[in-house]
């Protein structure tokens, strides 16, 4: 039986970080926002209650009940998750005298408590938080402090409730993963059998169960999560997958013939669609990203729902949403706000007659590589860098034109190649070529020109949820950019993107 932690979002920046870390550990978990918690409490072992940029003491606080948690299931605040415990039990929390942001070590530890097993005095922490908690809690102890911070960790005695004022998902608190095993394992006793495979065996079933004998269609991208979808629904049902690979015009050069192409042998049923014109006829003239998407999101439903009539007895639309899609698609008050739409989140209209089946839903990126690796996919399909579903329309900066696609594609096209041949590919989590839809004024030869800039962007990252900016090299860059300027006409400047996610994102779109 699958053993479960249940995170509860009250909006932190890290929230997901925490997901990331528990799923590390070999175990399920599950982010839910504080504020439409539509799950049954029974079927967590666990629960982590995140941070938030609110306050407790503030008038818009946010407010979750936590009698049926509370004493009865281990429970871990961190940041404002141990704030609030403490607050609206018996505690006292007061603005911060002093800076507690960044790095601290914690000078005092109990070791004799089973959160803190194996931690060392001098553990370098990372504080995030303008409150701190002055008095505890009821019938709580001081389990940990840091030279600013007194009361840095509690723990609620007889009742397995913990709380922490530091950020332990984080990268710069050194044992936080560790800190999060004490909690999961030596305290909830929860069993770390999460694994790629265990996640197969259980979704093949799944699907099997769900879709009978019926006909399911998937759209093919021919990126990571697409792929691992198809194999699952493939080893689930078989011939009654139906993939469909549809070009809306705005792939990477030679794309549609290529993901055509690196199917066969696979056993798949692919048939490939040519919707190119469509799609950019419907494009033209739209220059605001949000409105492109829409248009894609909906032209991509209505190339499908002429599909699914074609295939008679097809009851269900599979699509490959992986996590990141779903929980940034989520708004809650304040936190986890929506960042931007995703067409392949959620349901489908009234008109066309297809139940969604999400096989990824709860996966982040790397687990899907995981999955797809235990199901022996080809690493060169693994490896893949991920694509924007909207493609290159929101890396086309402004109106979409058949010249800038092309543009693009060929830009595009010398900057992948480049890192390949370079082997700096694997290195990167996602590349790509934006068109700024900008002229600068350049010299070709002894004439005088007004014409397109295009930005390089190459990022390192697990999930997309944060990521940073890669550090190619001089010489490869000048490289890249001298072939695209003498190559690419149109084209007369390039420029690299050094920007992290937060606070930029990884498309400019």
């Amino acid at each position: 039986m699958e053993e479960k932690v249940l995170i509860i979002d009250f909006g932190s920046q890290y929230t997901q970080l925490i997901a990331r870390r528990v799923r590390e550990l070999f175990i399920y978990c599950e982010i839910h926002p504080y504020n439409n918690l539509k799950v049954d409490l029974n079927s967590f072992k666990a629960v982590i209650l995140s941070g938030s940029p609110f306050s407790v003491r503030s008038e818009d606080a946010l407010h979750f009940d936590l009698t049926n948690i509370k004493g009865l299931k281990p429970l871990l605040g961190v940041c404002y998750g141990a704030q609030y415990i403490a607050h609206f039990n018996g505690g006292k929390v007061i603005p911060s005298n002093k800076r507690e942001y960044g790095r601290a070590k914690l000078s005092k530890i109990d070791n004799s408590d089973p959160l803190f097993r194996g931690i060392k005095s001098g553990s370098q922490v990372w504080m995030s938080h303008s409150d701190t908690i002055e008095v505890l809690p009821l019938n709580a102890k001081c389990i940990a402090s840091t030279e600013d911070v007194k009361n840095a960790s509690y723990s609620i005695c007889d009742e397995l409730v913990y709380g922490i004022q530091f950020h332990p998902e984080v990268y710069h608190t050194n044992d936080g993963k560790k800190i999060l095993e004490n909690f999961l394992i030596n305290i909830s006793n929860i069993k770390p059998n999460w694994t790629p495979d265990s996640f197969s065996t259980k979704t093949i079933l799944e699907i099997k169960n769900t879709v009978g004998d019926d006909k399911v269609i998937l759209g093919l991208s021919g990126g990571v999560d697409s792929t691992v979808a198809a194999v699952l629904l493939h080893k689930s049902i078989g011939s009654n997958l139906h993939c469909i690979f549809v070009n809306n015009g705005l792939l990477r050069k030679n794309e549609f013939q290529n993901v055509l192409t690196q199917y066969e042998g696979m056993g798949l049923n692919v048939k490939g669609v040519d919707a190119s014109k469509y799609f950019i006829d419907l494009l033209l003239n739209i220059n605001d990203p949000e409105e492109k998407r829409k248009v894609i999101g909906k032209a991509f439903i209505d190339v499908f729902d002429k599909e699914a009539k074609l295939i008679n007895g097809a009851k269900w639309l599979a699509q490959g949403t992986i996590y990141p899609d779903v929980i940034e698609s989520i708004s809650v008050k304040g936190p986890s706000a929506t960042i931007k739409s995703h067409h392949n989140v959620g349901g489908l209209p009234d008109f066309m007659k297809l139940s969604v089946i999400e096989p990824l839903r709860m996966l982040f990126k790397d687990e899907v590589r995981r999955v797809g690796a235990s199901l022996k996919i080809d690493q060169n399909l693994l490896k893949r860098h991920p694509f924007p579903g909207p493609g290159l329309a929101i890396r086309i900066l402004g109106g979409i034109t058949n010249e800038k696609i092309k543009i693009l594609q060929e830009v595009d096209a010398i900057f992948i190649d480049g890192l390949k041949i370079h082997g700096l590919y694997d290195k990167v989590w996602q590349a790509g070529a934006i068109l700024l839809s900008v002229k600068s004024v350049g010299v070709m030869g002894d004439e005088r020109t007004y014409e397109e800039c295009v930005a390089l962007r190459a990022v390192e990252s697990t999930d997309g949820m944060t990521a940073d900016w890669v550090n190619l090299p001089y010489e490869f860059l000048q490289e890249i950019s001298n072939k695209i300027i003498n190559n690419v006409k149109g084209v007369n400047r390039v420029v690299y993107d050094i920007s992290s996610k937060p606070p930029a994102t990884i498309e400019w779109e």
